[in-house]
């Protein structure tokens, strides 16, 4: 299928260090705070999984890694949609494609209302797959169009300070859901109930889940009424017709290939350690929490993110962003070793800290794979979100290796995908983007 790429027209076309056209900054008062916005909405909604999990992990009796099947659902999305979504962009621009991953998001909202009648997991799945199939339409927006927001050689800088709105609503979010989702957990032992009594205690107790994504369905149409409304803001035109499938040949190119690896192992990790948390808290040989109180720990975990992207914007703009990622994963990887050696509080809290780490890397390896892409870089963002897919797949074999082998254990997953960003941190810790 042939599509058109729309650029902006107050932008002309300079060349990068390598000779690939890149975007002369964007001036468009205003735009950045719907971009926040969208970060700081996409951010919170993906970061509710972290609640949901234990939730109905209970309420199905579920294994670590049938559990795990939460995220699956959520991040297989990224790969079936991440493409199509580059293709609305191009073809549609970049105001109305927010439009309608927002509309979208909300659509999978509301579907927790029959998933919630139907007592049966599956259906909650899909819902979570249509939730995040309108944040990957979203998330293929935004991470370009702060890119173009500003210099090129800023855009680490910049795509880091906006991740830091995308963790003040993981931040906030995970702690309300603690409060309104796994305040009543546990209360009743569903392994005594079954036939229509199972039934009927599920549609009970997932009412509460439903109610909260009732909140945000109505909470994005009325963000996506207010983007619509703004959508002549952001001038676009469409540039010659390409096949979006051509975006595959960036992966011919060894730096963009290596990011886009390491985009699927990141997002896996940080996901993956989000989802175990509040289990992971509960164990006695750790904190020994009961579940809500569990569950009011993750924000800690992603709020720890926030403040490291705030500090990483400006730090960013002193330090080669190859050299900060690497420190970063290489910081990580000896949390995870104290966590998983270690019992109590310190191995408790050393877990939580990752969040401070995590926090400059999906922009850092975001803006270094795409550096030089130029007028590709809503293709190179389709095919990283593609990556995000990883956030499907590690959880899931950090859950079976849970079940195999112990929580602690099961950090050796998350500590092996670190490593990988580690060797590309330094592999790209020089800038293919010429100063000007």
């Amino acid at each position: 299928m042939a599509i058109p790429t729309p650029t902006p027209t107050s932008t002309t076309a300079a060349p990068s260090k390598d000779g690939a056209d890149a975007y002369v900054p964007v001036n468009v008062p205003g735009l950045q705070s719907f971009v926040f916005a969208l970060f700081f909405v996409f951010g919170g909604i993906t970061s509710l999984n972290d609640v949901i999990i234990p939730k109905l992990k209970d309420l199905f009796t579920l294994s670590y890694a049938q559990a795990m099947l939460v995220q699956s659902a959520f991040f297989a999305a990224y790969f079936f949609v991440s493409i199509p979504a580059a293709a609305i962009v191009q073809r549609i621009g970049y105001m109305r494609s927010a439009v309608v991953g927002l509309v979208t998001m909300a659509v999978g909202c509301l579907l927790f209302i029959p998933a919630s009648y139907s007592g049966v997991f599956v259906t909650f799945l899909l819902a979570l797959f249509v939730l995040a199939s309108g944040i990957t339409i979203v998330q293929v927006v935004a991470n370009p169009l702060i890119s173009m927001l500003g210099k090129p050689q800023t855009a680490s800088s910049r795509l880091t300070f906006a991740q830091a709105f995308n963790s003040l609503g993981t931040t906030v979010f995970p702690y309300v859901g603690a409060i309104l989702i796994l305040g009543s957990l546990a209360t009743v032992d569903v392994t005594t109930l079954s036939g229509a009594a199972l039934d009927a205690y599920r549609q009970e107790e997932t009412r509460v889940v439903v109610n909260t994504y009732i909140g945000l369905a109505i909470a994005l149409g009325l963000l996506a009424f207010a983007v619509w409304l703004n959508r002549r803001k952001l001038v676009e035109t469409a540039a010659p017709t390409e096949s979006i499938l051509q975006a595959f040949d960036l992966l011919k190119q060894p730096r963009f290939a290596l990011g886009a690896l390491c985009i699927f192992l990141y997002v896996g990790a940080e996901v993956a350690i989000g989802s175990i948390i509040v289990n992971y808290l509960m164990e006695s040989q750790v904190l020994g929490l009961g579940a809500e109180e569990a569950g009011k720990h993750v924000p800690l975990y992603w709020g720890g993110a926030m403040i490291g992207r705030f500090i990483g914007a400006g730090l960013l703009r002193l330090v080669a962003p190859g050299k900060v990622l690497a420190f970063a994963a290489l910081a990580t990887i000896g949390l995870l070793l104290v966590s998983g050696l270690s019992t109590g509080a310190l191995s408790g809290w050393s877990l939580l800290a990752i969040g401070l780490f995590n926090s400059i890397m999906f922009p850092t390896i975001f803006t270094l794979a795409c550096e030089g892409l130029g007028k590709r870089a809503a293709e190179g963002s389709g095919l990283l979100c593609v990556a995000i897919v990883g956030g499907a797949i590690v959880p899931l074999l950090m859950g079976h290796v849970a079940d195999e082998a112990g929580l602690k254990m099961s950090l050796v997953v998350p500590a092996i995908c670190y490593a990988v960003i580690l060797y590309f941190g330094w592999y790209a810790r020089r800038s293919q983007v010429a100063v000007s």
